[in-house]
């Protein structure tokens, strides 16, 4: 288990980590999900032992990790842009760690095998990282970093460098290997799906501090407070008697500020609130518009089954949805 205990970094002047605690149970996934420049990064580093702790403690199973240096904590690191050995072949860059640890040359052919289709790259051993996609790259140094089955895996932005739709697939699979190898993983992103897709429980970091932690559910489904929210993907955030008029429209008390997902709030044939549309765009999944509520404001929406799209100026009804938005809590 992995304890981060009041742990803050600083960068001369700059506290670029600031008395963060954190938990990671063993075979737990957790993401640090955070803007660019927030101390996630940071915070990874100091858990490698590559940034000293200005204040505080990491431990792991109860020991205290400070003077521990970085090759002997058991850790293995996986970086954004895999830092593969370019001068090598695949089999060889996943077989690196091994042979610098004089396993028998059998044992490493095997164990390079098995991590190879563990991340579905079998065949690959006699590649060149040079003829390799970028996504295919990632794989290899995913397959690298399991290879001695480290006790904690540190993965900084792993995915970060590839395109959207590559990103989400290999988020899916990364999430299976960890969880197939029983890995424990700290991961570092600063997107929101990928957090989603990847990890059991998101803790949020922002300007160096600790801003929530908690599972998926809780951490989705109520956000600490209206950063947090927009943050992890909510398209808005109301407060006030605009809060009031769309809880009262969901059926739920007021008092408390609302974040709407894009979906919450739905053009229907007859709804508790009026509007009128200022946008409307197709898109595969569903008509997405923009409308204008009588005493919320400009809110997005979606088009509900059975109505025919409505073009700007047009006035309609509208419901909202209560599963697609968060409490976020009293206004005061």
């Amino acid at each position: 288990m992995l304890e981060i205990i009041d742990a803050s970094v600083d960068f001369g002047p700059v506290r670029a980590v600031d008395d963060v605690s954190l938990d990671l149970p063993g075979g737990e996934v957790v993401a640090v999900l955070g803007p660019s420049g927030c101390g996630k990064s940071t915070l990874l580093r100091a858990v490698a032992g590559l940034e000293p702790l200005a204040a505080g403690q990491i431990r792991w199973d109860g020991a205290d990790l400070a003077g521990v240096p970085t090759h002997r904590r058991g850790f293995a690191l996986m970086f954004q842009d895999g830092q593969l050995f370019a001068h090598q072949s695949v089999g060889a860059n996943v077989g690196y760690a091994l042979r610098i640890r004089r396993r028998p040359r059998r044992e490493i052919t095997e164990r390079v095998e098995e991590l190879l289709g563990l991340v579905g790259l079998a065949g690959y051993a006699d590649r060149a990282p040079a003829t390799l996609s970028g996504g295919e790259r990632q794989r290899v140094a995913l397959a690298r970093a399991l290879a001695v089955e480290p006790r904690l895996l540190l993965l900084d932005e792993p995915l970060s460098a590839l395109d959207a739709a590559l990103r989400e697939r290999l988020a899916g699979d990364l999430r299976e290997i960890l969880t197939s190898t029983g890995t424990t993983a700290l991961f570092v992103t600063h997107d929101h799906d990928e957090a989603f897709a990847v990890a059991d429980r998101i803790a949020l970091m922002r300007a160096g501090r600790l801003v929530q932690a908690g599972t998926l559910a809780e951490v989705w489904e109520h956000p600490r407070d209206a950063e947090a929210a927009a943050f992890i993907g909510y398209a808005t955030v109301l407060s006030g008697a605009a809060a009031d008029l769309v809880l009262g429209a969901a059926g739920l008390p007021g008092g408390a500020r609302v974040a709407l997902r894009r979906s919450a709030v739905q053009v229907v044939r007859e709804g508790p609130l009026r509007g009128r549309v200022l946008s409307s765009r197709l898109t595969p999944e569903a008509t997405r518009l923009e409308v204008e509520v009588e005493g919320v404001g400009q809110v997005a929406a979606v088009l509900g089954d059975g109505v025919p799209p409505p073009g700007p100026g047009h006035q309609v009804r509208l419901r909202v949805r209560p599963e697609r938005l968060a409490v976020i809590g009293d206004d005061s």
